[in-house]
């Protein structure tokens, strides 16, 4: 079953393409709403609870089918800066090149979401 939404995916996308349009004038709140969209619209394509992704401070998300993780740190996790993971929603980075740059950390097995990434057409600016 596909985790419940919490943004609402037109408001979403309404943020994600203001981001696009001027991502150094984007404000926090708008920021947020991008970010949170893009991460419920991959938990969506790729249900399961084997990968957590984290953007701080606005939000994480477990995906990718596979072992399901219970307590403590998971073993496979994502984590970037809500910049970086705003480029690889939209295709402007490759994932490769975040995580050449250290911009984009990875652990486990099952963390490179290479292909998953940048999200369909719908939803780029």
């Amino acid at each position: 079953m596909p985790p419940r939404r919490r943004t609402d995916p037109e408001l979403g996308r309404a943020a994600l393409r203001r981001w696009h349009a001027d991502p150094d004038g984007t404000d926090r709140a708008t920021r947020g709403t991008a970010v949170r969209y893009a991460l419920e619209e991959l938990a969506t394509r790729a249900p399961g609870n084997s990968v957590e992704v984290r953007v701080p401070p606005y939000g994480v998300v477990q995906c990718v089918e596979g072992p399901r993780h219970t307590r403590g740190t998971p073993p496979n996790v994502v984590e970037t800066d809500a910049e970086t993971w705003l480029r690889l929603v939209q295709g402007e980075i490759p994932w490769s090149q975040a995580l050449a740059e250290g911009v984009l950390r990875v652990s486990g097995t099952r963390a490179d979401l290479s292909g998953l990434l940048p999200l369909g057409r719908e939803d780029r600016a």
